[in-house]
């Protein structure tokens, strides 16, 4: 029969030949013939701004002047936040800032405490 592979997504037999892509037509992935398919690495390493690892449970400081969307409120230089959540997505960190509440950071503007 065919000797495509199947489809790293969904694991489908029922793969085919478009040009030089190879075509899921149950999940609609594509990829292509020439580039093996690379597995995940494992957990995401997420640093701070001076390169350190950060952790569920750290302590960080921001390092600078964070405008809240949608409010005039402003997270200060300095401000300190406990226990942070690292999460996948545009914002690294989950967090609960005194005065302010729940929000979510980027790693780039936090240093660990």
């Amino acid at each position: 029969m065919s000797t495509l592979p199947p489809c790293p997504q969904c694991q489908s037999e029922y793969t085919y030949e478009d040009g030089a892509q190879l075509v899921c037509p149950e999940c609609g992935h594509e990829w292509s013939t020439e580039a093996p398919v690379v597995a995940e690495e494992g957990p995401r390493v997420v640093k701070d701004a001076n390169g350190n690892v950060l952790q569920d449970g750290d302590s960080v400081t921001v390092i600078k002047d964070l405008k809240i969307k949608g409010s005039s409120l402003v997270v200060k230089v300095g401000t300190k936040v406990r226990n942070i959540r690292l999460v996948d997505g545009d914002h690294d960190i989950d967090c609960k800032i005194d005065g302010i509440g729940a929000m979510g950071l980027k790693s780039e503007f936090v240093r660990k405490a």
